[in-house]
């Protein structure tokens, strides 16, 4: 009677394999690392792209955006000035980095879509730079194929109209 009451043997690796498959932890896990990889690495590889395909012209000679941090905002590195945020004018988009709702954010995102497709699609880039704003950012005005990118992002509905002033709420 006594092999009754001996302890189990511990689990093989094909028990603890099936009993990770059957963990709702395991699958949750998996959406946080997808999720993951869209917010942060697809975007970085499509910027990264798009930095070494496409010059901007610019008063102080070939620059290229490295990365667009929203729908309204890209980093740029251009020859005299290094590194620079730069905030376009004409237009404002959703906020990314501190949305008031959901659909706010998801409204960022797609602007931000929607500006990366458009850098990349573009044969000629230019941009001209009007000063700087209260963050440090400089101010530019952004040309794709000679027509202002505010426009085009307002007529493709990720944008609106903006000169300044209190912008308004993106949710409801």
């Amino acid at each position: 009677m006594r092999w009754l009451f001996r302890p189990a043997r511990p689990a093989g690796p094909v028990t603890r394999g099936l009993r990770r498959l059957a963990s709702p932890r395991f699958y949750l896990k998996g959406v946080m690392v997808l999720g993951l990889g869209g917010l942060v690495l697809v975007p970085t590889i499509a910027d990264l792209v798009n930095a070494g395909m496409k010059t901007v012209a610019s008063d102080q000679g070939d620059c290229r955006i490295i990365r667009v941090v929203d729908g309204d905002t890209v980093s740029l590195i251009c020859p005299e000035d290094g590194m620079v945020s730069a905030r376009i004018l004409g237009f404002d988009t959703p906020e990314k980095y501190a949305p008031q709702c959901l659909a706010e954010f998801v409204a960022a995102e797609q602007a931000s879509w929607a500006l990366r497709t458009m850098i990349q699609k573009a044969d000629r880039i230019s941009l001209a730079q009007e000063g700087t704003d209260q963050y440090g950012r400089s101010l530019v005005r952004l040309e794709l194929d000679g027509v202002d990118v505010g426009r085009l992002m307002i007529r493709a509905g990720h944008a609106r109209q903006y000169g300044g002033g209190l912008r308004g709420s993106w949710c409801g």
